[in-house]
């Protein structure tokens, strides 16, 4: 039996550098910076980080009818957003997503942390559960959004949720090319979303990973790969695909995107937080031996590189090891900052910009690369031209667990 490949034909984006793919090809040619201060974060005490990277200008509240929105939470809804625009893009109705061999696979780090606060807030302020709604815990359940866009879309099909920190929406997308590769699916909606809130700077913030030196100076953080860098910072935003086998996708006439041709995934099993050049390099080695190519097939690499001390230490030896010095690197999480469990679908959906239009958009803020990461070939200063046939994208999440995919140009 021959293995089905496996195509995206939808994309759809919300992200703080813009919601379409024509959006975010010129934010990343303009090289902007998506980070804004957040001066209401003075309030919670002894939080260092005042910057992040909000979704502007998007108003969820009333989008739909009360039936299909009273379990949104903002996370969630965030995920509809862009799945409506992806199923949009792929030139499928919602009647389409009801068969039987069409399944989705989304992922965010946890539910709607802003209603998981009100709710402890109600909860803890009058010992009673008098104020507490009979539909707020399905706002911030682990699986919100894959639950909310399965009932949303009519989905009957398997529904995978990715509760997997910054992996959510990479590990969803891998899901989703493994159900269709295996023959369970011929369809699968996949992708990843996060929501705003001061938690999530906290919790890096109280590892020192939070960037806390940038606070006047917003446009000048995240500093991927940089000898300057001081942390990560915290953003929002939602990313979907929609992958089909090919015959499926040619049956109907589909626009293809991209052929998703490798995914590996792995544990270091070492440590919760600190990561391992190992596990992170065995995710890059096992991509491509399912996509069946070598290191030098890859003609371009979008880092996870979240800013942080040892991360992108980590991550450069790891992609030495894998790819060796000569392939082009670069991390857009200087544009974006991190979009936590939305990552590995927003960061897809850069690449496939960028490889539309031929170009490779530089990490911001990168002047003067570490001397403690590997030497590789760090894409600095402007956009570089470039045909891009074949790129790989990788994340990595607290538990030590890593992922790799791999796409080409159709």
């Amino acid at each position: 039996m021959t293995t089905p490949r496996v195509v995206i034909t939808g994309v759809g984006v919300v992200s703080p550098l813009g919601s379409s793919l024509p959006e975010l090809t010129t934010a990343l040619r303009d090289g902007r910076s998506a980070v804004r201060p957040m001066p209401q974060w003075a309030e919670i005490g002894q939080l260092g980080c005042r910057v992040a990277a909000p979704v502007e200008g998007l108003e969820l509240a009333r989008r739909w009818p009360r039936k299909k929105s009273r379990t949104l939470g903002r996370v969630a809804g965030l995920a509809v957003v862009a799945t409506e625009a992806a199923v949009a893009d792929a030139g499928l109705t919602e009647a389409d997503l009801q068969g039987d061999d069409v399944g989705l696979a989304y992922g965010s780090t946890h539910g709607s942390s802003t209603e998981q606060e009100q709710f402890c807030r109600d909860l803890f302020a009058t010992n009673s559960l008098a104020k507490i709604a009979s539909s707020t815990y399905l706002k911030f359940m682990s699986h919100t959004c894959a639950a909310n866009l399965a009932l949303f879309f009519g989905i009957r099909g398997r529904v995978l949720s990715t509760s997997a920190a910054c992996v959510s929406a990479s590990q969803a997308i891998g899901a989703g090319f493994e159900s269709i590769r295996s023959g369970a699916t011929s369809v699968m909606v996949c992708g990843g979303s996060e929501e705003m809130h001061f938690m999530h700077a906290g919790v890096f913030d109280v590892l020192y990973a939070a960037s806390t030196k940038y606070n006047d100076r917003p446009e000048l953080t995240p500093r991927p790969f940089d000898r300057d860098r001081d942390g990560l910072v915290v953003a929002e935003g939602a990313g979907t695909v929609v992958l089909e086998t090919l015959e499926h996708a040619q049956a109907r006439g589909a626009r293809i995107h991209a052929e998703l041709l490798g995914y590996g995934t792995t544990c270091d099993g070492t440590h919760l937080t600190n990561p391992s050049v190992d596990g992170m390099a065995r995710a890059l080695e096992l991509a491509l031996k399912v996509a069946r190519l070598g290191p030098k097939d890859i003609d371009y690499v979008n880092a996870h590189a979240t800013a942080t001390q040892a991360g992108d230490i980590c991550e450069s030896a790891a992609t030495l090891r894998a790819l060796g010095s000569e392939t082009p690197i670069s991390s857009t999480k200087g544009q974006t900052g991190h979009t936590l469990g939305a990552c590995g679908s927003i960061e897809l959906a850069l690449c496939l910009a960028m490889m539309k239009e031929g170009f490779i958009a530089p990490t911001r803020n990168l002047e003067h690369v570490d001397p403690e990461c590997r030497e590789l070939d760090y894409v600095m200063g402007e956009p570089r031209a470039a045909s891009l046939d074949t790129v790989m994208s990788n994340n990595f999440a607290f538990g030590g667990i890593n992922t790799s995919l791999v796409m080409r140009r159709m």
